[in-house]
């Protein structure tokens, strides 16, 4: 309903403000249906923890400005698996952590002892577990 155009052509925006509408659409069931999952991650006990504690999903992309090809600022969302959550971390342009460091912080939520992963030389700062 309300999207006459494939995502990625809309992802080539060109910041039409048509084409914008149609994304939003577009990305708003996308969250939906994301928060859904989580949801239901969350309301199945396993133990003392829920399978959405037990469980570490990365939802994101590999562009964030997809109409510029741009790959600086991805848009990347880290759920469940007893990380502390409920905060946005930005890093400055200076400052930005490779996004490996985050792979560093999941491979050891999965008990792996690692220090590094590709280019990420630690875990993501603010990425700590519950």
């Amino acid at each position: 309903r309300g999207v006459d155009d494939g995502w990625h052509n809309l992802s080539h925006h060109g910041r039409d403000p048509n084409k914008l509408a149609q994304l939003s659409i577009i990305e708003l069931e996308e969250m939906r249906l994301f928060g859904e999952l989580l949801k239901k991650l969350d309301s199945v006990r396993e133990g003392e923890h829920t399978l959405l504690d037990q469980t570490a999903i990365l939802l994101g992309s590999n562009l964030g400005n997809a109409s510029a090809h741009n790959n600086s600022n991805l848009p990347i969302i880290a759920a469940g698996g007893r990380f502390q959550h409920g905060q946005h971390l930005a890093f400055g342009t200076e400052t930005t952590p490779p996004l490996c460091n985050l792979l560093v912080s999941y491979l050891q939520h999965l008990g792996l002892e690692v220090d590094t992963f590709s280019s990420g030389k630690s875990t993501l700062t603010g990425m700590a577990m519950r």
